[in-house]
């Protein structure tokens, strides 16, 4: 498994996913580290639902309008908020921490936005989300059937000290 580090240099979005299963244990660890994600006064405001089943899979991509890659991914997880002051920014830690853990586990991961999208509403009612819960994230996991290779910007680049 990887390290922490060795995650945030090597992790990618991945939109192409072989057909091999992930196990449940797997699955649980990897939302149990989003579960772990920082929060503003401990609120811990989200909530997750794994869909692992191809034809629940295929719907979400139906629902977005694009995201197709989503119907041949593994299982996908839902990140959901209750009402709260960040709710947005605790969800938004814990989907990163979700993409972390996926990576440390040679597994392939794509964050597709939630909240504020239009269909986020629909995609957390179609799948028995409670009407005060807003979709934050939804992320595509699966074994990597492609390796992108993305420049990210230098940090000599964006790096400034005591002032801009």
């Amino acid at each position: 498994m990887k390290t922490a580090i060795e995650a945030m240099h090597s992790r990618r979005s991945i939109r192409a996913y072989t057909a091999q299963p992930v196990d449940r244990a797997t699955i649980e660890e990897i939302v149990d580290c989003a579960r772990l994600a920082p929060t503003a006064m401990n609120d811990q405001p989200w909530e997750f639902v794994v869909v692992t089943e191809k034809s629940s899979l295929a719907r979400i991509p139906q629902l977005l309008g694009h995201a197709e890659f989503i119907a041949n991914a593994a299982f996908c997880v839902l990140v959901l908020a209750r009402p709260s002051t960040c709710a947005v920014e605790d969800c938004c830690a814990a989907t990163e921490n979700l993409l972390l853990a996926a990576e440390a586990h040679g597994l392939g991961a794509c964050w597709v936005a939630g909240a504020p999208q239009p269909y986020a509403p629909a995609v957390a009612r179609a799948f028995g989300a409670p009407a005060d819960l807003a979709l934050i994230s939804i992320v595509s996991v699966g074994h990597p059937a492609e390796s992108p290779s993305i420049e990210k910007r230098p940090l000599a680049g964006l790096l400034h000290w005591e002032q801009f």
